[in-house]
């Protein structure tokens, strides 16, 4: 399947080359403006694979459309700029850019740009995903911790028979072992209940 791509870049002609040169290349552009609130507009709506975002737009700068996009990890941002200076490339990365580009490029650089977007998006997110499946799994664990305190206190079990009840009980209800230790917590399920 073709990466989509949105483009926001407020000078017409270097927005019809950027068009030209990614379709040539295999992209599919799926949203194109020259404002930069329209483009978080049409990111939201179109859900691209990848932004192409000039830094000087009018309605909001490539940088705010950045920040809102990145914040929300609905694609990967590619800035555009005709500057190099180091503050703004700077400042383009932390409003969440994944790569930049400094105008003229050689249409040579504009593929390779794009793929390390793509590329670093794709980690920021798999790194996202994998931290808030650790979070899960320490919540979980923490419940569970509660839930064995509770049966090990109030029914003199072991700690091993307490897991093991809550163990079994959620593979023979076929729910999580955190929504039987809620119910343990909160006193719906007790182990003579079996």
């Amino acid at each position: 399947m073709a990466v989509r791509v949105v483009i926001a870049e407020d000078e017409a002609i270097i927005r019809l080359d950027l068009k030209e040169t990614l379709e040539e290349e295999g992209y599919e552009v799926v949203g194109e403006t020259g404002r930069g609130d329209e483009a978080v507009k049409l990111v939201r709506e179109l859900e691209p694979d990848v932004a192409i975002l000039d830094i000087k737009m009018p309605g909001l700068d490539g940088l705010a459309a950045a920040r809102e996009i990145a914040a929300e990890r609905i694609c990967a941002v590619l800035i555009l700029t005709a500057f190099s200076q180091r503050d703004l490339i700077e400042e383009a990365r932390d409003a969440g850019a994944q790569a930049y580009l400094v105008k003229p490029f050689e249409r040579s650089e504009l593929v390779p740009a794009v793929e390390v977007a793509l590329g670093r998006f794709a980690e920021i997110k798999a790194l996202h995903e994998q931290t808030a499946s650790l979070e899960e799994q320490l919540e979980t664990r923490k419940v569970v911790d509660r839930a064995k305190g509770r049966l090990m206190d109030e029914f003199g079990m072991t700690e091993s028979a307490a897991f093991n009840f809550i163990q079994k009980r959620a593979m023979s209800e076929r729910v999580t072992m955190r929504e039987i230790s809620r119910r343990v917590i909160e006193g719906e399920l007790r182990p003579d209940d079996a």
